[in-house]
Protein backbone atom coordinates (compact mmCIF):
# COMPACT_ATOMS: atom_id res chain seq x y z
CA UNK A 1 0.00 0.00 0.00
CA UNK A 2 1.30 3.49 -0.90
CA UNK A 3 2.35 5.87 1.95
CA UNK A 4 -0.25 8.38 0.78
CA UNK A 5 -3.00 5.77 1.06
CA UNK A 6 -1.79 4.78 4.53
CA UNK A 7 -1.88 8.42 5.65
CA UNK A 8 -5.41 8.86 4.27
CA UNK A 9 -6.53 5.65 5.98
CA UNK A 10 -5.00 6.76 9.30
CA UNK A 11 -6.69 10.15 9.02
CA UNK A 12 -10.05 8.53 8.33
CA UNK A 13 -9.57 6.22 11.32
CA UNK A 14 -8.75 9.08 13.67
CA UNK A 15 -11.68 11.10 12.34
CA UNK A 16 -14.09 8.20 12.92
CA UNK A 17 -12.74 7.55 16.41
CA UNK A 18 -13.04 11.21 17.42
CA UNK A 19 -16.59 11.47 16.10
CA UNK A 20 -17.64 8.26 17.90
CA UNK A 21 -15.78 8.51 21.21
CA UNK A 22 -15.76 12.24 21.99
CA UNK A 23 -19.57 12.70 22.28
CA UNK A 24 -19.75 9.66 24.60
CA UNK A 25 -16.96 11.01 26.81
CA UNK A 26 -18.56 14.44 26.97
CA UNK A 27 -21.93 12.96 27.90
CA UNK A 28 -20.45 10.74 30.60
CA UNK A 29 -18.34 13.48 32.20
CA UNK A 30 -21.17 16.03 32.02
CA UNK A 31 -23.43 13.65 33.93
CA UNK A 32 -20.90 13.56 36.78
CA UNK A 33 -20.45 17.35 36.99
CA UNK A 34 -22.54 20.12 38.47
CA UNK A 35 -24.82 22.08 36.14
CA UNK A 36 -22.34 24.98 36.10
CA UNK A 37 -19.35 22.80 35.25
CA UNK A 38 -21.47 20.87 32.75
CA UNK A 39 -22.32 24.11 30.91
CA UNK A 40 -18.67 25.10 30.81
CA UNK A 41 -17.64 21.67 29.52
CA UNK A 42 -20.32 21.77 26.82
CA UNK A 43 -19.07 25.18 25.63
CA UNK A 44 -15.44 24.04 25.65
CA UNK A 45 -16.41 20.92 23.67
CA UNK A 46 -18.34 23.00 21.14
CA UNK A 47 -15.21 25.10 20.55
CA UNK A 48 -12.83 22.13 20.52
CA UNK A 49 -14.65 19.78 18.15
CA UNK A 50 -14.22 21.98 15.01
CA UNK A 51 -10.50 22.18 15.80
CA UNK A 52 -10.25 18.38 15.56
CA UNK A 53 -12.04 18.40 12.23
CA UNK A 54 -9.78 21.14 10.86
CA UNK A 55 -6.63 19.38 12.11
CA UNK A 56 -7.65 16.25 10.20
CA UNK A 57 -9.19 17.77 7.09
CA UNK A 58 -7.98 21.41 6.66
CA UNK A 59 -4.91 21.96 8.88
CA UNK A 60 -4.10 25.30 7.21
CA UNK A 61 -7.29 26.76 8.73
CA UNK A 62 -6.44 25.64 12.26
CA UNK A 63 -4.43 28.75 13.22
CA UNK A 64 -7.11 31.25 12.23
CA UNK A 65 -9.74 29.20 14.06
CA UNK A 66 -7.56 29.12 17.18
CA UNK A 67 -7.19 32.92 16.98
CA UNK A 68 -10.97 33.14 16.86
CA UNK A 69 -11.24 30.98 20.00
CA UNK A 70 -8.62 33.10 21.80
CA UNK A 71 -10.74 36.15 20.95
CA UNK A 72 -14.17 34.91 22.05
CA UNK A 73 -13.57 32.42 24.90
CA UNK A 74 -13.24 35.06 27.67
CA UNK A 75 -16.47 36.74 26.52
CA UNK A 76 -18.29 33.40 26.49
CA UNK A 77 -17.04 32.81 30.02
CA UNK A 78 -18.45 36.17 31.17
CA UNK A 79 -21.79 35.50 29.51
CA UNK A 80 -21.95 32.05 31.15
CA UNK A 81 -21.18 33.49 34.60
CA UNK A 82 -23.68 36.32 34.13
CA UNK A 83 -26.43 33.93 32.99
CA UNK A 84 -25.92 31.86 36.17
CA UNK A 85 -25.47 34.90 38.39
CA UNK A 86 -22.28 33.36 39.81
CA UNK A 87 -18.71 34.56 39.25
CA UNK A 88 -16.12 31.77 38.86
CA UNK A 89 -12.53 32.81 39.51
CA UNK A 90 -11.38 29.62 37.73
CA UNK A 91 -13.33 28.38 34.70
CA UNK A 92 -12.99 25.50 32.26
CA UNK A 93 -13.50 28.02 29.46
CA UNK A 94 -10.05 29.41 30.25
CA UNK A 95 -8.67 26.16 28.83
CA UNK A 96 -10.53 26.42 25.51
CA UNK A 97 -7.85 28.38 23.57
CA UNK A 98 -5.05 26.19 24.92
CA UNK A 99 -6.88 22.96 24.09
CA UNK A 100 -7.73 24.25 20.63
CA UNK A 101 -4.12 25.26 20.04
CA UNK A 102 -2.88 21.90 21.32
CA UNK A 103 -4.78 20.18 18.50
CA UNK A 104 -1.97 21.44 16.22
CA UNK A 105 -0.05 18.45 17.53
CA UNK A 106 -2.10 16.24 15.18
CA UNK A 107 -0.70 17.59 11.87
CA UNK A 108 2.74 18.01 13.51
CA UNK A 109 2.95 14.39 14.63
CA UNK A 110 1.61 13.18 11.30
CA UNK A 111 4.46 14.93 9.42
CA UNK A 112 7.12 15.16 12.13
CA UNK A 113 9.64 13.39 9.90
CA UNK A 114 9.54 16.40 7.54
CA UNK A 115 10.85 18.89 10.11
CA UNK A 116 14.24 20.12 8.97
CA UNK A 117 17.34 20.30 11.10
CA UNK A 118 17.32 24.09 11.85
CA UNK A 119 13.76 23.88 13.16
CA UNK A 120 14.55 20.77 15.20
CA UNK A 121 17.66 22.36 16.70
CA UNK A 122 15.63 25.41 17.73
CA UNK A 123 12.89 23.28 19.27
CA UNK A 124 15.38 21.19 21.24
CA UNK A 125 17.09 24.32 22.55
CA UNK A 126 13.75 25.56 23.93
CA UNK A 127 12.87 22.11 25.26
CA UNK A 128 15.86 21.93 27.60
CA UNK A 129 15.04 25.01 29.78
CA UNK A 130 11.33 24.15 29.69
CA UNK A 131 12.07 20.61 30.90
CA UNK A 132 14.39 21.92 33.61
CA UNK A 133 11.85 24.49 34.89
CA UNK A 134 9.05 21.92 34.73
CA UNK A 135 10.87 19.49 37.01
CA UNK A 136 11.41 22.24 39.56
CA UNK A 137 7.85 23.50 39.10
CA UNK A 138 6.22 20.12 39.71
CA UNK A 139 8.13 19.80 42.98
CA UNK A 140 7.36 23.35 44.16
CA UNK A 141 4.11 24.41 42.51
CA UNK A 142 2.02 21.30 41.90
CA UNK A 143 -0.79 21.46 39.31
CA UNK A 144 -0.08 25.09 38.45
CA UNK A 145 3.09 23.96 36.70
CA UNK A 146 1.13 21.87 34.16
CA UNK A 147 -1.12 24.82 33.27
CA UNK A 148 1.86 27.14 32.90
CA UNK A 149 3.77 24.57 30.84
CA UNK A 150 0.80 24.31 28.47
CA UNK A 151 0.88 28.10 28.07
CA UNK A 152 4.49 27.82 26.91
CA UNK A 153 4.15 24.70 24.76
CA UNK A 154 0.99 25.51 22.78
CA UNK A 155 2.45 28.71 21.26
CA UNK A 156 5.75 26.94 20.55
CA UNK A 157 3.84 24.25 18.64
CA UNK A 158 3.46 26.84 15.90
CA UNK A 159 7.12 26.45 14.94
CA UNK A 160 6.91 22.76 13.93
CA UNK A 161 3.37 23.35 12.64
CA UNK A 162 4.58 25.90 10.08
CA UNK A 163 7.57 23.70 9.32
CA UNK A 164 5.39 20.79 8.18
CA UNK A 165 2.18 22.46 6.95
CA UNK A 166 2.42 23.54 3.29
CA UNK A 167 1.60 27.26 3.43
CA UNK A 168 1.95 29.20 0.19
CA UNK A 169 2.36 32.97 0.13
CA UNK A 170 -1.34 33.23 -0.67
CA UNK A 171 -2.20 31.03 2.34
CA UNK A 172 -0.13 33.27 4.62
CA UNK A 173 -1.84 36.38 3.27
CA UNK A 174 -5.25 34.80 3.88
CA UNK A 175 -4.25 33.93 7.45
CA UNK A 176 -3.08 37.48 8.21
CA UNK A 177 -6.14 38.93 6.48
CA UNK A 178 -8.41 36.64 8.52
CA UNK A 179 -6.63 37.73 11.71
CA UNK A 180 -7.25 41.36 10.68
CA UNK A 181 -10.97 40.63 10.23
CA UNK A 182 -11.20 39.10 13.72
CA UNK A 183 -9.30 42.07 15.18
CA UNK A 184 -11.73 44.51 13.57
CA UNK A 185 -14.69 42.65 15.11
CA UNK A 186 -12.93 42.67 18.49
CA UNK A 187 -12.31 46.41 18.06
CA UNK A 188 -15.93 47.11 17.11
CA UNK A 189 -17.19 45.29 20.20
CA UNK A 190 -14.60 47.12 22.29
CA UNK A 191 -15.92 50.48 21.13
CA UNK A 192 -19.48 49.36 21.96
CA UNK A 193 -18.21 48.23 25.36
CA UNK A 194 -16.63 51.65 25.94
CA UNK A 195 -19.88 53.43 25.09
CA UNK A 196 -22.43 51.12 26.78
CA UNK A 197 -20.72 48.45 29.00
CA UNK A 198 -22.96 45.36 28.41
CA UNK A 199 -24.46 43.74 31.52
CA UNK A 200 -22.23 40.61 31.42
CA UNK A 201 -19.10 42.74 31.18
CA UNK A 202 -20.26 44.95 34.06
CA UNK A 203 -21.01 41.80 36.11
CA UNK A 204 -17.47 40.54 35.56
CA UNK A 205 -15.89 43.92 36.39
CA UNK A 206 -17.86 44.12 39.63
CA UNK A 207 -16.98 40.60 40.81
CA UNK A 208 -13.43 40.11 39.52
CA UNK A 209 -11.92 42.66 41.87
CA UNK A 210 -9.72 44.26 39.20
CA UNK A 211 -9.48 47.86 40.31
CA UNK A 212 -7.19 48.98 37.50
CA UNK A 213 -9.76 48.74 34.68
CA UNK A 214 -12.06 51.57 35.68
CA UNK A 215 -15.71 51.37 36.69
CA UNK A 216 -18.55 49.56 34.87
CA UNK A 217 -20.04 52.75 33.42
CA UNK A 218 -19.92 54.18 29.89
CA UNK A 219 -16.72 56.15 29.14
CA UNK A 220 -15.26 55.09 32.51
CA UNK A 221 -13.97 51.63 31.58
CA UNK A 222 -10.58 50.60 30.27
CA UNK A 223 -11.72 48.53 27.33
CA UNK A 224 -10.98 44.80 27.33
CA UNK A 225 -13.47 43.95 24.53
CA UNK A 226 -13.98 40.17 24.21
CA UNK A 227 -10.65 39.41 25.92
CA UNK A 228 -10.18 39.02 29.67
CA UNK A 229 -8.44 42.31 30.50
CA UNK A 230 -7.11 45.45 28.75
CA UNK A 231 -3.58 44.01 28.40
CA UNK A 232 -4.52 40.92 26.32
CA UNK A 233 -7.03 43.00 24.33
CA UNK A 234 -4.33 45.54 23.44
CA UNK A 235 -1.91 42.73 22.57
CA UNK A 236 -4.42 41.03 20.28
CA UNK A 237 -5.14 44.32 18.51
CA UNK A 238 -1.56 45.55 18.14
CA UNK A 239 -0.24 42.31 16.62
CA UNK A 240 -3.01 42.57 14.02
CA UNK A 241 -2.55 46.32 13.54
CA UNK A 242 1.12 46.14 12.56
CA UNK A 243 0.55 43.92 9.48
CA UNK A 244 -2.60 45.89 8.64
CA UNK A 245 -0.64 49.13 8.45
CA UNK A 246 2.29 47.63 6.57
CA UNK A 247 0.72 45.82 3.62
CA UNK A 248 -2.58 46.13 1.75
CA UNK A 249 -2.86 42.34 1.38
CA UNK A 250 -2.88 41.96 5.19
CA UNK A 251 -5.72 44.41 5.95
CA UNK A 252 -8.58 41.99 5.51
CA UNK A 253 -12.04 42.84 4.27
CA UNK A 254 -12.36 46.21 6.04
CA UNK A 255 -9.20 47.86 4.66
CA UNK A 256 -8.38 51.31 6.13
CA UNK A 257 -11.72 51.52 7.95
CA UNK A 258 -10.67 48.43 9.86
CA UNK A 259 -7.28 49.99 10.64
CA UNK A 260 -8.95 53.08 12.12
CA UNK A 261 -11.38 51.00 14.19
CA UNK A 262 -8.51 48.96 15.63
CA UNK A 263 -6.52 52.12 16.40
CA UNK A 264 -9.47 53.74 18.20
CA UNK A 265 -10.16 50.61 20.25
CA UNK A 266 -6.49 50.25 21.09
CA UNK A 267 -6.60 53.79 22.49
CA UNK A 268 -9.51 52.96 24.77
CA UNK A 269 -7.58 50.09 26.39
CA UNK A 270 -5.16 52.71 27.79
CA UNK A 271 -2.27 50.21 27.53
CA UNK A 272 0.79 52.31 26.73
CA UNK A 273 3.10 49.29 26.43
CA UNK A 274 1.09 48.30 23.35
CA UNK A 275 2.02 51.60 21.66
CA UNK A 276 5.68 50.96 22.43
CA UNK A 277 5.32 47.52 20.88
CA UNK A 278 3.60 49.03 17.82
CA UNK A 279 6.35 51.60 17.27
CA UNK A 280 9.17 49.06 17.71
CA UNK A 281 7.65 46.56 15.28
CA UNK A 282 6.92 49.20 12.64
CA UNK A 283 10.43 50.64 12.98
CA UNK A 284 12.13 47.24 12.60
CA UNK A 285 10.04 46.37 9.54
CA UNK A 286 10.77 49.76 7.94
CA UNK A 287 14.52 49.61 8.63
CA UNK A 288 14.78 46.11 7.17
CA UNK A 289 12.84 47.08 4.01
CA UNK A 290 14.24 48.23 0.67
CA UNK A 291 14.50 51.97 -0.01
CA UNK A 292 11.28 51.96 -2.03
CA UNK A 293 9.51 49.94 0.65
CA UNK A 294 10.68 52.31 3.39
CA UNK A 295 9.01 55.33 1.82
CA UNK A 296 5.80 53.45 1.12
CA UNK A 297 5.55 52.24 4.71
CA UNK A 298 6.47 55.64 6.17
CA UNK A 299 3.66 57.28 4.17
CA UNK A 300 1.17 54.71 5.48
CA UNK A 301 2.33 55.23 9.07
CA UNK A 302 2.04 59.00 8.60
CA UNK A 303 -1.51 58.55 7.29
CA UNK A 304 -2.49 56.59 10.41
CA UNK A 305 -0.84 59.17 12.69
CA UNK A 306 -2.67 62.08 11.02
CA UNK A 307 -5.99 60.23 11.16
CA UNK A 308 -5.36 59.55 14.84
CA UNK A 309 -4.53 63.20 15.49
CA UNK A 310 -7.82 64.23 13.87
CA UNK A 311 -10.07 61.51 15.34
CA UNK A 312 -9.00 61.31 18.99
CA UNK A 313 -10.15 64.80 20.10
CA UNK A 314 -13.60 64.04 18.67
CA UNK A 315 -14.09 60.80 20.62
CA UNK A 316 -16.34 60.60 23.69
CA UNK A 317 -14.16 60.76 26.78
CA UNK A 318 -11.27 62.16 24.75
CA UNK A 319 -9.86 64.03 27.76
CA UNK A 320 -9.01 60.80 29.59
CA UNK A 321 -7.51 59.21 26.48
CA UNK A 322 -5.24 62.15 25.69
CA UNK A 323 -4.20 62.54 29.34
CA UNK A 324 -3.13 58.88 29.41
CA UNK A 325 -1.09 59.23 26.22
CA UNK A 326 0.55 62.47 27.39
CA UNK A 327 2.19 60.57 30.25
CA UNK A 328 4.50 59.04 27.62
CA UNK A 329 6.26 62.40 27.37
CA UNK A 330 6.81 62.59 31.15
CA UNK A 331 7.49 58.95 31.89
CA UNK A 332 9.64 59.59 34.99
CA UNK A 333 6.65 61.11 36.73
CA UNK A 334 4.38 58.19 35.87
CA UNK A 335 3.33 55.94 38.76
CA UNK A 336 3.32 52.75 36.67
CA UNK A 337 6.85 53.42 35.44
CA UNK A 338 8.12 54.05 38.97
CA UNK A 339 6.37 50.93 40.27
CA UNK A 340 8.21 48.86 37.65
CA UNK A 341 11.53 50.39 38.69
CA UNK A 342 10.80 49.58 42.34
CA UNK A 343 9.81 46.04 41.37
CA UNK A 344 13.12 45.59 39.54
CA UNK A 345 15.06 46.77 42.57
CA UNK A 346 13.17 44.56 45.01
CA UNK A 347 13.21 41.37 42.92
CA UNK A 348 16.91 41.28 41.96
CA UNK A 349 17.89 40.11 45.49
CA UNK A 350 15.21 37.38 45.29
CA UNK A 351 16.69 36.12 42.01
CA UNK A 352 20.23 36.18 43.40
CA UNK A 353 19.19 34.29 46.52
CA UNK A 354 17.61 31.49 44.45
CA UNK A 355 19.66 31.03 41.24
CA UNK A 356 18.06 27.61 40.65
CA UNK A 357 14.69 29.26 39.94
CA UNK A 358 11.14 28.85 41.23
CA UNK A 359 10.09 26.65 38.31
CA UNK A 360 7.18 26.79 35.91
CA UNK A 361 3.89 27.63 37.63
CA UNK A 362 5.42 30.12 40.06
CA UNK A 363 4.54 33.31 38.17
CA UNK A 364 1.29 34.69 36.75
CA UNK A 365 -2.24 33.34 36.50
CA UNK A 366 -1.18 29.74 37.13
CA UNK A 367 -0.58 30.62 40.80
CA UNK A 368 -4.37 30.63 41.24
CA UNK A 369 -4.56 26.85 40.84
CA UNK A 370 -2.76 26.09 44.07
CA UNK A 371 -4.04 29.06 46.02
CA UNK A 372 -7.85 28.67 46.23
CA UNK A 373 -8.42 30.79 43.12
CA UNK A 374 -6.34 33.71 44.42
CA UNK A 375 -3.13 34.97 42.85
CA UNK A 376 0.04 33.80 44.60
CA UNK A 377 3.12 35.74 45.69
CA UNK A 378 4.30 36.32 42.12
CA UNK A 379 0.84 36.35 40.52
CA UNK A 380 1.29 39.89 39.22
CA UNK A 381 4.71 40.42 37.63
CA UNK A 382 5.06 43.53 35.47
CA UNK A 383 8.55 42.72 34.23
CA UNK A 384 9.18 39.91 31.78
CA UNK A 385 12.91 39.61 32.44
CA UNK A 386 12.27 39.07 36.15
CA UNK A 387 9.43 36.63 35.41
CA UNK A 388 11.69 34.53 33.17
CA UNK A 389 14.60 34.53 35.63
CA UNK A 390 12.31 33.63 38.52
CA UNK A 391 10.84 30.80 36.47
CA UNK A 392 13.96 29.36 34.83
CA UNK A 393 16.68 30.46 37.23
CA UNK A 394 20.18 31.33 36.04
CA UNK A 395 20.93 28.11 34.06
CA UNK A 396 17.48 27.79 32.49
CA UNK A 397 17.31 31.53 31.79
CA UNK A 398 20.62 31.48 29.91
CA UNK A 399 19.41 28.54 27.80
CA UNK A 400 16.06 30.22 27.10
CA UNK A 401 17.71 33.46 25.96
CA UNK A 402 20.19 31.39 23.96
CA UNK A 403 17.25 29.80 22.13
CA UNK A 404 15.83 33.25 21.44
CA UNK A 405 19.20 34.24 20.03
CA UNK A 406 19.22 31.23 17.70
CA UNK A 407 15.70 32.14 16.54
CA UNK A 408 16.91 35.68 15.77
CA UNK A 409 19.88 34.29 13.83
CA UNK A 410 17.61 32.13 11.67
CA UNK A 411 15.19 35.00 11.06
CA UNK A 412 17.99 37.39 10.04
CA UNK A 413 19.29 34.78 7.61
CA UNK A 414 15.85 34.76 5.99
CA UNK A 415 15.76 38.57 5.87
CA UNK A 416 19.18 38.66 4.19
CA UNK A 417 18.08 36.05 1.65
CA UNK A 418 16.34 38.65 -0.54
CA UNK A 419 13.67 36.30 -1.88
CA UNK A 420 10.14 37.26 -2.84
CA UNK A 421 8.98 35.90 0.53
CA UNK A 422 11.33 38.18 2.45
CA UNK A 423 8.49 40.38 3.70
CA UNK A 424 7.30 37.54 5.96
CA UNK A 425 10.80 37.26 7.41
CA UNK A 426 10.82 41.02 8.07
CA UNK A 427 7.49 40.68 9.87
CA UNK A 428 8.97 37.81 11.91
CA UNK A 429 11.98 39.97 12.81
CA UNK A 430 9.65 42.78 13.88
CA UNK A 431 7.68 40.37 16.08
CA UNK A 432 10.87 38.95 17.65
CA UNK A 433 12.22 42.42 18.44
CA UNK A 434 8.87 43.58 19.81
CA UNK A 435 8.69 40.50 22.03
CA UNK A 436 12.14 41.10 23.51
CA UNK A 437 11.58 44.83 24.02
CA UNK A 438 8.15 44.02 25.49
CA UNK A 439 9.82 42.07 28.30
CA UNK A 440 10.18 45.40 30.10
CA UNK A 441 6.45 45.13 30.89
CA UNK A 442 5.60 41.40 30.91
CA UNK A 443 6.66 37.91 29.86
CA UNK A 444 5.16 37.64 26.40
CA UNK A 445 6.36 34.15 25.48
CA UNK A 446 3.37 32.27 26.86
CA UNK A 447 -0.40 32.36 26.49
CA UNK A 448 -2.09 34.60 23.95
CA UNK A 449 0.85 36.94 23.42
CA UNK A 450 3.18 33.98 22.99
CA UNK A 451 0.79 32.50 20.43
CA UNK A 452 0.81 35.73 18.39
CA UNK A 453 4.59 36.12 18.62
CA UNK A 454 5.38 32.56 17.55
CA UNK A 455 2.71 32.71 14.84
CA UNK A 456 4.45 35.65 13.13
CA UNK A 457 7.90 34.16 13.72
CA UNK A 458 6.77 30.76 12.45
CA UNK A 459 5.32 32.32 9.31
CA UNK A 460 8.63 34.03 8.59
CA UNK A 461 10.75 30.96 9.24
CA UNK A 462 8.40 28.62 7.40
CA UNK A 463 7.97 30.74 4.27
CA UNK A 464 11.32 29.71 2.75
CA UNK A 465 10.64 26.09 3.63
CA UNK A 466 7.61 26.17 1.32
CA UNK A 467 9.73 27.59 -1.50
CA UNK A 468 12.42 24.92 -1.02
CA UNK A 469 9.86 22.12 -1.01
CA UNK A 470 8.27 23.37 -4.22
CA UNK A 471 11.66 23.51 -5.93
CA UNK A 472 12.52 19.94 -5.03
CA UNK A 473 9.10 18.56 -5.80
CA UNK A 474 8.57 20.30 -9.15
CA UNK A 475 10.76 17.93 -11.23
CA UNK A 476 9.05 14.89 -9.69
CA UNK A 477 5.61 16.34 -10.31
CA UNK A 478 6.61 17.17 -13.87
CA UNK A 479 7.91 13.66 -14.46
CA UNK A 480 4.69 12.13 -13.13
CA UNK A 481 2.63 14.32 -15.45
CA UNK A 482 4.83 13.49 -18.42
CA UNK A 483 6.26 16.99 -18.77
CA UNK A 484 9.97 17.71 -18.88
CA UNK A 485 11.46 19.49 -15.88
CA UNK A 486 12.15 23.19 -16.34
CA UNK A 487 15.81 23.99 -16.97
Amino acid sequence: MQPGNLRALATAGIFTAVCAVLPLMIGYVSAKLSSSSGLQLAMVSALLFPAFLLALLKPRLLVIYTLFVWAIAPELRRIADWSEGVYHSVSLLSLAPLLTGAVMAIPVMREIHAIRRPFMRLLLLFAVPLGYATLIGIAKNGMGSFYDLTNYLVPLLLLPYFAVTPFTARDIDKLLGGYANIAVLVAAYGIIQYLTVPAWDAFWMTNSGMNSIGTPHPLEVRVFSTLNSPGPAATFLVFALVPMILEKRWRGAFSWIGVLLVVVCLLTTLVRAAWLLLLVMLLVYIVSSSSKGKWKTLIQVLFVALALFWIVPKLPGAEGLTARMETLSSIKEDRSYNDRLNLLGSMIPAIKSNPVGQGIGSVGQSTKLGNSGELGEYGIMDNGFIALMLTFGAPGGLLFFGALGLAAKQIIAKVMGRTRLQLYARLALAAWTGAVVGLVSDNGFLGLKGYLIWMLIGLGLGAREVMDDRKTETPQAAAQSGAAPAK
